[in-house]
């Protein structure tokens, strides 16, 4: 009997322990259960949400750019593109036969096609061909019953509709390069294109605007199902030029006549620059699309480059077209005076060399406004001998000549205003007289770019005012241009003597470009030619009579420039042009400068910065005094 008892009181402590155990297991198994769907309810939904919905970028909508007048000059059009799914094909290569009867496809085209479907999944669409006509996506359309797995997609891409008028301005867009990925996951979306040059480079920023999001539906392997919702994000911002689209279309045309030129048209006022043209151009809606390695070549063994935007990167002697700024440092300096002439037999002397004035003959006593109306080099020989290369210097950087002007425009260059220090620490070398001379002619060591001296024009046709270039008027929102400058500290009297001098040189009936004046009341221009030689005239060469321009190879003719400003009453539009090997200042460059002088002041471009509450230009100079 007690043995039956123990028995018992063992099975009912064993039966405790066991229940208290099983009873131990499931609280732990209740409150793990709790922990998970109470406490970390969130977290896990979130996760299972992931796994779910698959969250994507969506690509923003560039912002376009427009000219003053709001005229489009980069916009974005609807691209239409063919696509197809592998998994939906039975036969990839059979597909692709049947495209290209509707749509050419090259070989390239077909391993790149080919290349993609081995390293995406089986359901992501693959583009086959871009920028369709409206001809081949119908036809596509009306065909896909017989072309399992093609579809049409709808994208933007850039037009140009200016093409080669706006290349040098606006710059193209292009496919994103490893070099350029800095972490936007933005610049990570297929097909995403930046600004590779120009406007759209210096303010790619603004133009890309902000991405959207995507919010979609997939199933375990990835495929989406559905799109559950959409943000598009921040398109972007609208720049608006200080270029007259006008304008520009006449500038561009008026220099298509020569081989290779460049010129701008700014307001001596603001700074706004109305027209910057360099020739030959390119069409960047051939870079947008992707250009072909042909096409590439032939910009790329042009002679004449037209990649390279010769009006901020060009750098070329100035020639006589830096004789104002020559003349302005004598007479600010006050080592001559205004009646300061000099005699000109055809060359001066100096040491056991001789330097030739371009008139063999001499242009006899001259003063500045004599010297200037003649371009005399045997003067300018005589006032460099007088002031010294560093006074000159000091003065053309006044002038915004030397160093960048600061242009928001990507790779200007800064041309070079040398000076005694320059050359010791550039070559090692000491200064010696005669350079001087050479570079008061804007030759040796001097070199300038045409926006250099539009802005110098503009300098001295202001009232000395230390006006500054731009191209953009405003970004939507975020900056205008300035209107206000600060005074350069010339005076008035030397002012008004160089700019008689550049009056004359147009319109006295001896002035070096008096051919090629304004004769409409009201549109008169002052200017200055120049001619920069590109290879040196040997003693032999110039005893045995030297080669008319026209007879000599266009490599060895000389560069032709001119700079002038209008209307010569009250200025307000200053111009240079540059013709790379024209021959002569007068004959090749004033010319394209009267047309682009005369058909600026029938826009008249500026009325518009009038308009908008710009302050008055400066009071006009008197032109009419010696």
């Amino acid at each position: 009997m007690d043995r039956d008892t123990d028995r018992y009181r063992l099975l009912t402590r064993r039966a405790a322990v066991l229940g208290g155990i099983k009873l131990a297991g499931l609280a732990t198994l209740v409150g793990r259960l709790y922990y998970l769907q109470v406490v970390e309810s969130a977290r896990y939904t979130m996760l299972a949400e992931e796994n779910r919905i698959s969250l994507r970028l969506v690509a923003p909508s560039r912002g376009t750019i427009v000219d003053r007048f709001g005229t489009s000059l980069a916009m974005n059009q609807q691209n239409y593109r063919v696509v197809v799914v592998s998994e939906r094909t039975r036969n990839i290569q059979d597909t692709l036969d049947k495209i290209s009867k509707i749509v050419p496809l090259t070989d390239g085209d077909r391993r790149r096609v080919m290349r993609e479907m081995h390293r995406k999944r089986r359901f992501v669409p693959v583009t086959v061909r871009e920028n369709l006509t409206w001809e081949q996506v119908a036809t596509i359309e009306m065909n896909t019953l017989d072309i399992p797995g093609v579809a049409i997609e709808v994208g933007e891409i850039r037009h140009y509709p200016y093409a080669d008028a706006t290349a040098h301005i606006l710059g193209y867009v292009g496919a994103v390069s490893e070099a350029e990925l800095n972490g936007d996951p933005v610049l990570s979306l297929p097909g995403f294109r930046i600004g590779k040059a120009g406007m759209e480079k210096f303010h790619e920023k603004a133009l890309r605007g902000t991405a959207g999001t995507s919010q979609l539906e997939v199933n375990a392997v990835g495929r989406v199902i559905r799109e559950l919702s959409r943000d598009e994000g921040q398109p972007g911002r609208e720049v608006q030029l200080t270029i007259d689209i006008g304008l520009q279309k006449f500038v561009q045309q008026r220099l298509s006549q020569e081989v290779s030129a460049a010129a701008v048209v700014m307001d001596v006022h603001t700074g706004g620059i109305y027209a910057l043209c360099s020739h030959p151009s390119y069409d960047p809606n051939q870079f947008t699309m992707g250009i072909n390695a042909e096409l590439w070549e032939e910009l790329l063994s042009n002679p004449a480059t037209p990649l390279n935007n010769k009006a901020v990167a060009g750098q070329y002697p100035p020639g006589s077209t830096f004789k104002p700024v020559v003349a302005l440092a004598a007479l600010e300096s006050g080592i001559i005076s205004r009646t300061h002439s000099v005699f000109c037999p055809g060359h001066m002397d100096l040491g056991d060399h001789r330097f030739h004035c371009w008139k063999k003959g001499g242009h006899g006593t001259v003063d500045v406004v004599g010297a200037l109306r003649h371009s005399c080099d045997v003067f300018f020989y005589d006032v460099a001998r007088r002031i010294g290369i560093d006074r000159i210097a000091e003065m053309a950087n006044r002038f915004g000549m030397g160093a960048p002007t600061g242009l928001d425009l990507p790779h200007e260059r800064g041309g070079l205003i040398p000076s005694i220090e320059w050359k010791k620490g550039a070559l090692g070398k000491s200064w010696s007289p005669g350079e001087s001379l050479i570079a008061a002619i804007g030759q040796g060591y001097v070199l300038s770019t045409p926006l250099q001296l539009a802005l110098m024009t503009a300098r001295l046709a202001n009232g000395g005012f230390g006006v500054k270039p731009h191209l953009t008027k405003q970004i939507k929102n975020l900056m205008t241009e300035a209107s206000s400058w600060p005074a350069l500290g010339l005076k008035k009297e030397n002012l008004d003597l160089v700019m008689r001098g550049m009056f004359e040189v147009s319109n006295a009936p001896n002035g070096t470009a008096y051919k090629s004046r304004i004769t409409e009341p009201g549109f008169e221009l002052a200017g200055k030619t120049g001619s920069a030689q590109v290879r040196r005239i040997t003693m032999a060469q110039r005893n045995a009579g030297l080669k008319k321009q026209e007879d000599m190879p266009w490599r060895d003719r000389d560069h032709a420039l001119f700079i002038a400003f209008a209307p010569v009453s009250a200025p307000r539009y200053a111009c240079s042009v540059f013709v790379e090997h024209g021959g002569g200042g007068s004959t090749a460059a004033a010319p394209i400068a009267r047309d682009i002088l005369l058909e600026t002041q029938k826009r008249d471009p500026g009325r518009a910065a009038v308009a908008e509450g710009v302050p008055p230009p400066v009071p006009p100079l008197d032109r009419t005094r010696g």
